[in-house]
């Protein structure tokens, strides 16, 4: 649902969630394609979160999302996208009901070397009724799997979207969304066609 219907001159904002595990690239997702400079609220990791933050395969990560990142993308005079990256760590998980409420459709962003991270956003949005697609991260140093591998793994259902991406590009994370509001679209004439108004 949008914020607005924009009959009252104001764009129409449209809400959607980055989420996934700790250290996919969520903020640098958001940063890679807001229009405006992002808010981050990143803290530096301390020796606190030894045994609680999971830091294989990102063991050169020095900061974390404590709450979210926010960024803006313009579409038209009429239509404004606003993105909310989520905190990928456990204990802020609590987080992850507030910032849904309204959300439109999300993007669960994950990394094939930690893939069992993404499974809790997977599970969320799925709970939730949430349209979203998975983006696989391509880091240099990840394994690189076949779509039908990676739905077999995650066991996702057969309409939810996987596609490939580099959370520093903002060609590539551009890309990423258009795909996003392409299934949200797609999924909404289906329900329309089937009579189903939510």
């Amino acid at each position: 649902m949008p914020f607005n219907d924009g009959s009252d001159g104001f764009p129409s904002a449209l809400k959607l969630l980055i989420a996934g595990g700790f250290g996919v690239g969520k903020t640098t997702f958001v940063g890679a394609v807001s229009e405006i400079e992002p808010l981050r609220t990143e803290e530096v990791l301390t020796t606190a979160s030894v045994g609680t933050d999971r830091l294989t395969g990102i063991e050169r990560k020095s900061t974390t999302t404590v709450a979210m990142d926010f960024g803006r993308i313009t579409i038209s005079q009429d239509h404004v996208l606003y993105l909310f990256g989520t905190p990928g760590q456990e204990r802020f998980w609590f987080m992850w009901d507030e910032l849904s409420s309204g959300a439109m459709g999300a993007v669960v962003l994950a990394d094939t070397r930690r893939l069992a991270d993404c499974f809790p956003a997977v599970d969320f949005f799925e709970s939730r009724g949430i349209r979203f697609l998975v983006a696989v991260n391509e880091f240099d140093s990840g394994s690189r799997y076949e779509p039908h591998d990676l739905r077999r793994a995650l066991d996702l259902r057969s309409d939810v979207p996987i596609v490939y991406c580099d959370a520093r590009d903002q060609r590539s994370a551009t890309g990423v969304l258009i795909n996003l509001m392409q299934h949200l679209l797609a999924s909404r004439a289906h329900r329309q066609l089937n009579g189903d108004p939510a």
